[in-house]
């Protein structure tokens, strides 16, 4: 399945907002709250997380993940120097187990082994997955909390 990147645009905030929703809605179902109140957490995390985004990773490639024209997911990347970061990686459930994040990270793997970079990111330990990953060559190179980072050298 080929998956179409495009930059991110002003229209895609409520698709971002609601696909943020559903990668945090396992943590969040056992709080009480309503939905209104789900909804208003939801929306200023995303809003934070945008905006940290911005500012520590200026200049990086924000992309909405298109599959047959319809938005499918994010896919967020900042290229330095010697590391290639992925920032974010998210597929809407209906997208997810099709193939679709594995073809994008190795073109990830085979832009960054052309230009003899690391590629990293940052997952939560149990995330899973963490195991397409490790699949694809990525290592365990430190731990921040309840995140791994995860760093694929070029050969």
């Amino acid at each position: 399945m080929d998956a179409r990147l495009r930059p991110v645009t002003a229209d895609d905030r409520a698709f971002l907002v609601d696909l943020y929703a559903g990668v945090r809605e396992p943590e969040l179902a056992h709080l009480p709250w309503g939905d209104a109140a789900r909804r208003t957490f939801i929306a200023q995390q995303f809003a934070a997380q945008d905006a940290h985004y911005r500012q520590h990773y200026p200049g990086a490639t924000l992309d909405v993940i298109e599959i047959d024209g319809e938005r499918a997911g994010r896919l967020y990347v900042h290229r330095g120097p010697r590391d290639i970061r992925i920032m974010d990686v998210a597929l809407a459930p209906a997208y997810r187990g099709r193939g679709i994040g594995g073809g994008l990270l190795r073109s990830l793997i085979a832009e960054a082994q052309a230009s003899a970079r690391k590629l990293s990111i940052h997952v939560e330990v149990n995330n899973r997955a963490r195991r397409l990953y490790e699949r694809l060559g990525f290592h365990a190179a430190g731990e921040h909390g309840v995140y791994v980072l995860l760093e694929r050298l070029p050969s």
